[in-house]
């Protein structure tokens, strides 16, 4: 989301000397992706962030991956996830390919004996269940249910959660997670005919800054393997900074969906995205008004990218006996569609009220031992009519 933002204080020019009260420096620190070319923003530190007394690789994160390829179409109950205590063990990949790792979460709590950071990836939380603040060091974001964190790659954060009963869709990109580039002109900005707006997107406030000597263990991934890093200054020390590059949060709820008089495309309904793949988001809509429309989608093929729903709320009107957290897989290069009676339900309906996340992936996925555990015996064959 390219967006300026600014919080705290700042020098009038960069790499510019800038002044403590005791008249030694702030520490500058350019931090983005792409080299020198990508969205970066300036932070100013009260000590080198470089300062790091001991690290030492804690364990392989790698999902173990139980079906290789896959040509079947597959659902999983995602609430059968069992909750636990801490926030990076809750975390389950279920799905994973070059450009992605898709999976779910059931943390009770973050806890405050460490700091979490994810140098692989981008990172998408979809909040499901529970509500909180996330802290990292350009600020605090309040999130609460049917909100997206968006939490760039390298970024060092922490969670408060309000209470026990948390739920969480994850997507860790090997790429900038961004708005899609059709809705925004040549200067960045969103156009009108997009489905949001940059009113609609929640940006770090609350800078917090932390003059802390110590020991603080920032557990950082990269290569699939957790890292312990140990700093003698507290991670959240920044007095000020600026740029373009920062988590934010976006809530699903401000999504203004796109109508017509006939059925439209899944790309209406589009996000994110990344290279490999988009995000969608199905949320409540009036149904198509041509007096003979057909408001359930019709049957395509896939053959260029896979289709994962993640089901939210509501009634999911094309698919039958879809709980809360299911997810559907439906694997590139074959067609799928409504469940049978979906089409001739939907026929004179008006409206809906479903609530999903989709995320399609360009090339397929792995499918891990995890979401094994939560798979749904049989599911390809639910489109035989007895």
């Amino acid at each position: 989301m390219p967006r300026y933002h600014t919080l705290g204080s700042i020098p009038p020019k960069r790499h510019t000397t800038f002044e403590k009260p005791d008249g030694s420096l702030y520490q500058e620190e350019l931090f983005g992706t792409a080299g020198f070319v990508g969205m970066s923003s300036l932070i100013y530190h009260l000590y080198p962030p470089t300062v790091v007394t001991e690290v030492k690789p804690l364990r392989d994160l790698s999902p173990k991956i139980a079906i290789e390829k896959n040509m079947k179409a597959m659902s999983f109950k995602g609430f059968s996830i069992q909750p636990e205590e801490d926030y990076i063990e809750s975390r389950k990949v279920l799905f994973t390919n070059k450009d992605l790792d898709i999976g779910l979460a059931a943390p009770k709590s973050f806890s405050k004996d460490y700091f979490y950071r994810n140098s692989d990836a981008d990172e998408m939380l979809f909040i499901h269940r529970g509500s909180g603040k996330l802290r990292t060091l350009y600020g605090n974001i309040d999130f609460k249910y049917g909100d997206y964190l968006i939490i760039p790659r390298g970024v060092t954060y922490q969670i408060d959660f309000d209470t026990e009963d948390n739920r969480l869709l994850f997507v860790e990109s090997s790429s900038p997670i961004v708005t899609p580039k059709r809705y925004r002109n040549n200067f960045g900005q969103l156009l009108e005919h997009s489905p949001f707006c940059e009113r609609d997107f929640r940006v770090p406030t609350d800078l917090q800054t932390h003059d802390e000597k110590g020991t603080f263990k920032v557990l950082s991934k990269k290569q699939g393997m957790l890292w312990e890093y140990t700093h003698s200054n507290h991670p959240f020390d920044a007095v000020g900074w600026d740029g373009f590059h920062y988590p934010y949060a976006f809530s699903i709820h401000d999504f203004e969906p796109i109508t017509g008089r006939i059925h439209q495309p899944p790309p209406v309904h589009q996000t994110f995205e990344g290279a490999g793949f988009v995000v969608c988001s199905f949320v409540p809509r009036l149904y198509d008004y041509h007096p003979k429309s057909i408001p359930a989608p019709y049957h395509h093929s896939n053959i260029d990218s896979e289709e994962l729903l993640y089901y939210v709320d509501g009634d999911f009107m094309s698919r039958n006996n879809i709980e809360k957290g299911q997810i559907t897989l439906h694997p590139g290069g074959i067609p799928h569609g409504p469940h049978p009676g979906a089409i001739e339900r939907s026929v004179g309906k008006t409206k809906t009220e479903e609530l999903a996340v989709m995320i399609d992936p360009f090339s397929p996925v792995m499918i891990t031992e995890e979401a094994m555990n939560l798979q749904v015996d049989d599911y390809y064959k639910s489109w035989i009519i007895e």
